[in-house]
């Protein structure tokens, strides 16, 4: 399984107060929309979204399997907190936790 974190996001309860701050640290985002808002953080992608902020920031593990390596994790103990969804052509997402609730993010087709 070849892996690589290259983004995380990061759920905000007031969208426009988070983007100022992140923009005041990153600059103007490449992204701008009500649901999802996009930074180049150095090739590194930093994104806000709305949502429910008790999860806390999820950082996503590009997978070249998905499915295979969501259920190599959950063979090894891991517990699902999000199903996989389809987010753009050709990319899917998943969160995963492990035995003390830290989420693992996923992302592949």
């Amino acid at each position: 399984m070849t892996t690589a974190i290259r983004s995380q996001v990061i759920p905000v309860s007031d969208l426009d107060a988070a983007k100022a701050v992140y923009t005041a640290l990153y600059g103007d985002p490449h992204t701008d929309t009500p649901y999802y808002v996009g930074y180049d953080a150095g090739g590194f992608e930093v994104s806000l979204t709305p949502g429910d902020v008790s999860g806390g920031p999820v950082a996503y593990t590009d997978v070249e399997d998905l499915d295979g390596a969501r259920e190599k994790l959950l063979a090894a103990g891991a517990t699902e907190r999000d199903a996989p969804r389809q987010v753009a052509p050709g990319a899917r997402v998943c969160v995963l936790l492990d035995k003390d609730g830290n989420a693992i993010g996923l992302r592949g087709e």
